[in-house]
């Protein structure tokens, strides 16, 4: 999806639906800003779910390289935009990853990439944050995996409540990140601004 390469025919099927939704809100369809709409949001709608159509495992696997560092790795900041499933409205936010190796790492970038797997789904925050910590644990087993999303919700600012300043955090934790210590060595990692 990275080249934006799109399937015709789901394009074709999506731009139909969209352009009778359109219609059935009272639009004009014919209208200048709106001719090309229903495909522009099929295209937009096939890249936002492309994660359903990756593994984010073999993704992981594909750079894991034997290593004996065994201190905390941590990528923090990794940018997330997603679809919460309920409205389909976009949510985004961060998310912050770090496991403890086991005689293995991956390379940083995999960590960037499991997450775009995962959020280009259709979602609810906790299950992402789950999905991620798994997916990690199960590919490089290592000592503990920590996961740590902080979000914005658009179902909650344009409609419902319309609450704009509320930010939602999740967590999930395996193995030496269950331990008080070392999730708090976490949390205050993430906490600071060491750069």
């Amino acid at each position: 999806m990275e080249n934006k390469q799109y399937n015709p025919e789901t394009v074709a099927k999506l731009s139909l639906h969209y352009k009778e939704i359109l219609q059935t809100l009272g639009e004009d369809v014919t209208r200048e800003g709106l001719i090309k709409t229903p495909e522009r949001v099929a295209k937009a709608m096939h890249f936002l779910s492309s994660g359903y159509h990756m593994d984010a495992t073999a993704i992981m696997r594909g750079a894991i390289f034997n290593e004996e560092h065994s201190q905390m790795v941590l990528v923090k900041d990794i940018e997330l935009y997603s679809l919460c499933e309920h409205h389909l409205l976009p949510f985004y936010g961060r998310a912050h990853i770090a496991y403890i190796p086991n005689g293995r790492v991956v390379g940083l970038s995999k960590l960037a990439r499991v997450v775009d797997v995962f959020a280009r789904r259709f979602q609810v925050q906790e299950r992402l944050t789950i999905q991620i910590r798994d997916c990690i644990q199960e590919a490089l087993n290592p000592l503990g995996v920590a996961v740590v999303i902080e979000a914005k919700h658009l179902c909650m600012m344009m409609r419902g409540v319309q609450k704009q300043n509320s930010v939602t955090t999740t967590s999930a934790f395996t193995g030496e990140f269950q331990n008080q210590s070392t999730r708090s060595e976490f949390i205050n990692l993430i906490s600071s601004k060491l750069s």
